[in-house]
């Protein structure tokens, strides 16, 4: 193999590995996300009441099928109302003559006395019920599985929030992360300040008192320095509750993610995605598919029951006590006091309330976009001239450095270059976080981000 073929490879290979690690770190957010929109205790409940009007639909359906239980009755009681029939008394003479007359047999009986109430009475039977024309089971159906959407909408609003806050948090953790970074190059600057004005000092060509100053800029950039190390824990804190691990769990910072920020372009302004507008036409269908039932409660319901039992006294169980009943019902409404009527009029109301409702939400999205798409064009803007302002500042910096070691400006007018170049690099970092921030929430209100 020559060596040309071999530098081939190896830059193949580089190229390789360079790419591999572009795509970890730029999916390294995405992992996150994904983690939590698996492990987040609040969409973790709205999985639950969506999993719970599954079982709702199933419950609707099962409805339409044959339904069958068994009844069981014991009755036995003594006194009350009697029943007294003389049948001795009116038969007793007439069998006592055609005894004599024909030389028959024909045995004397006693009157009835029989209890109104049953004694030692059972009744047992395995009644099955099949409806055959019910609207109100057809349109419940039709409802239990509009609400599914509903309840999916639901779930799916609870993600794109989650979505959206864990991409604020971890670009507020990035954006910590740089300030720090800043602020340790700063003091490093410092540091190399003192070294020099140290030297000059030691030669009589400066002041002690500018250590001091000197001194005094380090401590007030540590304690700064401290104070956002502090909101980093704070914002790494609130990351990780979001994605519902430890606390103190380290965090990847993906690097790459403020690199071209100024070429993003966002000219979709469509928000039909949004889950609110799905969930309030869910709403309205809902509702449109009560009026239906509403409107047809003229219609008559017709069900078909038998019964397959046994009833007879002292728990005899033998042909007559065993039964087969059948039977046929139709419920027809005639007149209900006009409540049917009320309850359409009552649901119309409702279903307009919802469109008014669903009217107003979608302009009220469309002014939030457009908004947002307002802000982020104007959050690029200052982030291209805070670009400028850090690489103006940076020159500054480097020829009044140069020109202070040369004796040719005093320390106070170098001190105000840092601070320029300081605050210039801290501009420069807040602009791509609002950047970043941005274009979050405009994925938020389009419902952009595929879940």
């Amino acid at each position: 193999m020559n060596q040309y073929l071999k530098q081939v490879i190896l830059s193949v290979g580089i190229l390789q590995a360079v790419a591999t690690i572009v795509c970890a770190q730029g999916s390294v957010l995405e992992a996150y996300i994904r983690e939590g929109l698996q492990n987040n205790e609040a969409i973790q409940q709205q999985n639950f009441l969506l999993e719970k009007n599954l079982y709702a639909l199933q419950e609707a359906k099962g409805l339409f099928l044959p339904q069958s239980a068994m009844n069981s009755t014991y009755t036995t009681a003594t006194g009350g109302r009697r029943i007294n029939f003389p049948v001795g008394d009116l038969l007793n003479p007439v069998y006592s003559t055609l005894n004599k007359l024909t030389n028959s047999q024909f045995p004397q009986i006693a009157n009835v006395d029989e209890q109104f109430f049953p004694k030692n009475f059972y009744d047992v039977k395995i009644r099955t019920t099949q409806p055959l024309i019910n609207a109100e089971i057809y349109y419940n159906r039709l409802i239990k599985k509009e609400q599914i959407n509903f309840q999916q909408a639901e779930v799916n609003i609870y993600k794109r929030q989650l979505v959206a806050d864990i991409k604020t948090a971890y670009y507020r953790y990035l954006q910590a992360g740089q300030a720090i970074k800043i602020y340790e190059n700063a003091l490093t600057l410092l540091a190399e300040n003192r070294r020099v004005n140290e030297s000059l000092v030691r030669n009589g060509m400066a002041n002690a008192a500018i250590l001091a100053r000197i001194d005094s800029e380090i401590a007030k950039i540590k304690a700064q320095a401290e104070e956002v190390r502090n909101n980093e824990r704070n914002v790494a804190a609130y990351f990780n509750f979001l994605i519902n691990r430890d606390l103190s769990e380290e965090i990847i910072k993906d690097t790459l993610l403020s690199d071209n920020l100024t070429t993003w372009i966002v000219t979709d302004t469509s928000i039909s995605a949004r889950e609110e507008l799905q969930k309030l036409q869910s709403a309205v269908t809902i509702n449109q598919l009560a009026l239906k039932l509403n409107r047809n409660y003229w219609l008559p319901k017709v069900g078909a029951a038998l019964d397959l039992g046994s009833q007879g006294f002292d728990f005899a169980f033998n042909k007559q006590t065993r039964y087969l009943l059948f039977n046929l019902t139709i419920d027809i409404p005639i007149f209900s006091g006009f409540r049917n009527i009320n309850k359409i009029k009552q649901t119309e109301c409702d279903i307009l309330a919802l469109q008014a409702q669903q009217n107003y939400v979608e302009n009220q999205l469309r002014l939030q976009l457009q908004t947002l798409m307002n802000g982020y064009h104007a959050a690029v803007e200052v982030y291209k001239a805070n670009e400028k302002q850090v690489a103006t500042a940076r020159r500054f910096y480097g020829d009044t450095f140069k020109r202070y070691r040369e004796g040719q400006v005093n320390y106070i007018e170098l001190l105000d270059a840092q601070t320029q170049l300081l605050n210039a690099q801290l501009q420069l970092s807040i602009a791509q976080e609002n950047i970043l921030i941005k274009l979050a929430e405009i994925e938020r209100v389009q419902a952009s981000y595929p879940l």
